[in-house]
């Protein structure tokens, strides 16, 4: 599929820097970008493709505007299958955007649409929806292993793993089709045995692709980490110690933070992103209701649980709640102010019972926090993580498609092991067939296509 309008956009952030991008694609991107520049006794049309040449971009007067180095990409050897010109101008926004300008006045050209180069190398069969989708990953990296995950993907190994599995079930509904076209030469009474056996391996397969899903949201939204505690035990100031600044406000006033605040902040290879909460005590304050509410849900949902407890002071009713609310939860007890006297300390049976990672920190001095920083990695060591050769799926559509698949594997399975007409398990066959598909996008609406593309960046 091959488009006849031309496409243009900035493919770099807009703001100055060292250098520039304006990306072009589409049937007339050598001759519009021919019309804007002047390369030494050349054009882009007389030369070879993959190709870097040095020139001026000059307006419709012959006016030079700025200096720049221009790839030529000729299809179907580039990103989108077309040609694709790409000029490196300097990198100030006010030069990129009037060589842009002057680009989209050219006859036949228009601003790119949100992802629309990725979409056009989908299309046209460059990529397939899990690897366009990987794009995106990759831009918004956040982490080493987030990093390497969407390398991972962007290579084709959530296409390969999946039509490894399509494929064998595509082989056992053409088996099926041709026995009901052909029952006097095609005999189906070995077929159930072979059935069953792909059935059950699909099954397995899918099913680690699922498993592998808290693994790659893990890595790709980072660790959920709730912070909670009553008042005044010192959650901000612990908050603005991991971030190193004064990101929340810290006053002696108890029930400061009434609201979430939320930061990100990498600890090693390990993502975290930190979720302050309300301070958990009795209140008539509606406001201040509100709030402990949403920390109590906040703490349910989070991947980890840091409860903050002031050190310096014998246990409460509301310190007690907190340790109820923990129970259960991956977490961490930080027994705050240890720059003060504490009459708390980690061996207390009242924190061992819920968990056994207990630290005396100071927020205010930064005493503990390495050792904090040691324990969470440990406690999310990715490294066993193998994303060069597991399939870790960190796209939630990615997982609801697979879940319908193995909803529908074992329908399949179900009516072979119940003697079901074969028609019937054909029916199921091409439903797994179509949600595989949807992953990859050889079956997929333009409705998803166009959904999944506006959430991509402009030039890319």
């Amino acid at each position: 599929m091959f488009y006849e309008d031309t496409i243009a956009a900035i493919a770099t952030a807009s703001v100055n820097g060292g250098v520039s991008i304006i990306r072009i694609s589409g049937e007339n991107a050598v001759k519009v970008a021919d019309s804007c520049l002047k390369l030494k006794n050349k054009t882009l049309a007389e030369v070879k493709s993959h190709t870097i040449h040095y020139g001026y971009v000059v307006d419709e007067e012959g006016q030079k505007i700025d200096e720049v180095l221009v790839l030529l990409m000729r299809t179907p050897n580039s990103y989108t299958r077309e040609d694709v010109v790409e000029i490196q101008c300097h990198g100030g926004a006010f030069v990129c955007q009037t060589i842009l300008d002057l680009i989209l006045k050219k006859e036949g050209v228009r601003i790119a649409e949100p992802g629309e180069f990725t979409k056009r190398a989908f299309l046209n069969g460059r990529i397939d929806l899990s690897q366009a989708e990987a794009v995106m990953d990759l831009i918004e990296s956040k982490s080493k292993y987030a990093l390497e995950s969407s390398v991972s993907q962007l290579s084709g190994i959530v296409k390969q793993k999946i039509q490894k599995i399509r494929n064998i079930i595509m082989d056992d509904v053409a088996y099926i089709e041709a026995a009901l076209d052909d029952p006097e030469h095609i005999s189906l009474d070995l077929f159930e045995k072979d059935f069953l056996n792909h059935i059950t391996s699909s099954i397995s397969e899918l099913g680690k692709m699922k498993n592998n899903y808290d693994n790659g949201r893990l890595i790709y939204e980072g660790i959920q980490t709730a912070i909670i505690g009553k008042p005044n035990v010192g959650k901000s100031s612990f908050l603005n110690a991991m971030l190193g600044t004064e990101r929340a406000i810290v006053t002696n006033v108890p029930g400061t933070t009434r609201d979430t605040l939320e930061e990100n902040v990498r600890i090693g290879d390990v993502f975290l992103h930190l979720i302050d909460t309300a301070g958990i005590h009795e209140t008539e304050d509606e406001v201040e209701k509100i709030g402990i509410k949403k920390s109590k849900e906040i703490a349910n949902d989070a991947d980890l649980v840091i409860a903050i407890f002031d050190s310096s002071k014998e246990l409460t009713k509301e310190d007690i709640e907190i340790l109820n609310i923990i129970k259960n939860k991956k977490s961490i007890v930080l027994l705050n102010k240890a720059d003060l006297n504490s009459v708390l300390n980690e061996n207390d049976e009242r924190f061992k019972k819920i968990t056994e990672n207990v630290l005396k920190i100071s927020a205010l001095n930064g005493e503990g926090l390495e050792k904090l920083y040691a324990l969470i990695s440990k406690m999310f060591s990715l490294e066993e993580i193998n994303v060069d050769n597991d399939v870790i799926i960190t796209n939630l559509r990615h997982k609801n498609l697979i879940s319908k698949a193995i909803e529908n594997v074992k329908k399949a399975k179900k009516t072979v092991e119940e003697n079901m007409p074969i028609d019937i398990i054909a029916i199921f066959i091409k439903d797994i067939l179509e949600d595989l598909g949807n992953i990859t996008g050889e079956i997929v609406t333009d409705d998803i296509i166009n959904e999944i593309f506006s959430k991509f960046c402009l030039g890319k």
